[in-house]
């Protein structure tokens, strides 16, 4: 078979090589259960402010965060803190993390994946590694998420910084078709 000069020109192998992964980062798999009502997802088992799936981590303080739809947060990093990041499976969030570490064997590397999106999952996102999110849903979306660094609006403790929304260009955000 032989396309037309158009198509021709457009036509691209799709990739199914697995996404690049960024060093530090973790995606830890939960199990949900569910019976007859409904169902139920254990977060973590904690020993000492540790948690039991990420042993280096000592959980500080614990945060909710709402994005209405459509809204693009993004990005921030923190310089000290680790961020353990949960989006409930029926929340659909397009998460885009940048390794910004001058010198890590990753720089520069980008990872982009959905979260919620039917799967329970932690995603952690250690200093230094840029992370925004864009709500794809038609309702307001949820995170909850630990940290090892407790929040401080003064100055001299305050630990995150930000880069703009569209530090890889605007194209980041879209969602992908093909």
């Amino acid at each position: 078979m032989e396309l037309n000069a158009d198509a021709k020109r457009l036509w691209q192998l799709q990739s199914y090589e697995p996404a690049p992964r960024i060093e530090g980062v973790e995606l830890v798999e939960l199990r949900r259960h569910h019976d007859d009502g409904g169902s139920m997802t254990e977060l973590g088992r904690l020993a000492d402010g540790r948690l039991e799936a990420l042993p280096d981590f000592t959980v500080r303080q614990i945060n909710f965060s709402v994005i209405e739809p459509g809204a693009i947060k993004a990005f921030h990093l923190h310089s000290r803190q680790t961020d353990v990041w949960y989006v409930p499976p029926t929340d659909r969030l397009l998460m885009v993390l940048l390794d910004v570490r001058k010198g890590s064997p990753t720089e520069g590397a980008q990872m982009r994946f959905m979260h919620g999106d039917g799967v329970s999952r932690l995603l952690r996102i250690p200093p230094g590694v840029a992370h925004g999110v864009r709500n794809l849903g038609s309702a307001p979306g949820t995170i909850v998420y630990f940290v090892d660094v407790q929040f401080s609006t003064d100055p001299s403790l305050c630990d995150e910084g930000r880069l703009p929304w569209d530090h890889v260009g605007t194209d980041v955000w879209d969602v992908r078709r093909g």
